[in-house]
């Protein structure tokens, strides 16, 4: 059964269509949950896998000597020798050819030693290490065209595991009392503290008056 022309990969970078039915953590959680999807015999090629926040990882291997550079190049150069050995051995005599192979295997892993110990040498001891690089997502979205969405979401929540999306709505309570916010109390405008009065004085004596003149 061939795809048709509208599920084939597009020939430019194209961004992901469709909708997110599920997340995972890893890319072999993400691979199971599709092939349980083609194993319930659903259209997988309506199915795209989206590594979001992408990290280049570099693995560091080991440490690199003139040692391990040598017999790289033994093996390397013994590879390429015995093709080359092959290769003649196809155009020599019946009875040659089996002797070419030999001699095309070690002067194949003598050059590849020669070269890779130079080679070696012309870095000057500035990269003494082997790695491995990797491109590494952070999460692996599941997605999936719009009309076959729900059908798939339905058999992944078969399977388990991974964040379903959208999430689940946490259930209300019906016993759960609605807060109201508090209304505003009216503000009653102060009056101005009234001064104690004081206890009335009681009233002045009037002056004495001056004795009178008895010689007057």
């Amino acid at each position: 059964m061939s795809l048709s022309r509208s599920t084939r990969p597009p020939a430019v970078p194209t961004p992901p269509r469709g909708e997110q039915i599920a997340s995972y953590d890893t890319y072999l959680e993400a691979q199971k949950a599709v092939d349980h999807l083609s194993d319930k015999e659903f259209a997988v090629q309506h199915v795209t896998i989206v590594g979001t926040d992408l990290r280049m990882v570099e693995r560091v291997t080991g440490r690199l000597t003139y040692s391990r550079v040598a017999l790289a190049g033994l093996a390397s150069g013994a590879w390429f020798g015995l093709f080359v050995g092959l290769l003649l051995s196809f155009f020599a005599a019946p009875t040659g050819g089996g002797s070419i192979i030999f001699p095309a295997i070690a002067i194949g892993a003598a050059f590849g030693i020669l070269f890779s110990v130079i080679s070696y040498a012309f870095t000057g001891g500035k990269r003494d290490f082997t790695s491995a690089s990797q491109i590494v997502a952070s999460q692996y979205a599941v997605l999936c065209e719009g009309e076959h969405a729900h059908k798939a979401r339905g058999l992944l929540a078969e399977l388990g595991g991974g964040r379903p999306w959208p999430p689940p709505q946490q259930p209300t309570s019906p016993h759960a009392t609605t807060q109201h916010p508090p209304t505003a109390q009216p503000t009653v405008p102060q009056q101005p503290p009234t001064p104690a009065s004081s206890p009335e004085q009681p009233p002045a004596a009037p002056p004495a008056q001056p004795p009178a003149d008895p010689r007057g």
